[in-house]
């Protein structure tokens, strides 16, 4: 099983791109995670907002394995602690099925896209930098597998 993070946009900061492959890095090898990136539709093409996510979401749909279970990363998604994201995590290995958590671009993602998802979550109630998720959510993945191996990593 891998664990796929499918962002839009690319060119991300420096930090952005350490901090993912830092966690990602860590994760064992029957759990790898992987970033797959989309490139986002330009916001200077006089596109509708409707039209720019629907030619993300293509792109998504394009780079999404032919099976996966799809979770979309939304503000108005799920809460999650880290003891329930690893049984979660659990859960999805015992499906054998690769896990593809989908993170839209500026306007984010199309609500055709969305209505493909198994679930839908949220990493925070705050409002965060869309670069920020990816080493949010490659750290949050790791600290839900240490918890299943009661690794010392995770303290409460």
């Amino acid at each position: 099983m891998k664990l796929l993070v499918v962002a839009v946009g690319n060119r991300m900061p420096a930090w952005v791109d350490a901090g993912f492959e830092e966690f990602a890095r860590r994760m064992p090898r029957e759990l790898p995670l992987q970033l797959v990136e989309v490139k986002a539709e330009a916001r200077t093409t006089g596109k509708t907002v409707e039209a720019m996510m629907a030619a993300e979401a293509s792109r998504i749909e394009a780079a999404l394995p032919a099976r996966c279970r799809r979770v979309i990363l939304d503000e108005r998604g799920g809460d999650l602690s880290t003891r329930d994201l690893a049984r979660r995590l659990e859960g999805w290995q015992s499906g054998g099925e690769d896990v593809a958590f989908i993170v839209g671009g500026p306007d984010g993602l199309s609500p055709e896209l969305k209505r493909t998802a198994a679930e839908t979550l949220r990493l925070s109630s705050l409002t965060l930098p869309h670069a920020l998720v990816r080493p949010l959510l490659a750290e949050a993945l790791y600290r839900a597998w240490t918890v299943l191996r009661n690794h010392p990593y995770h303290r409460e």
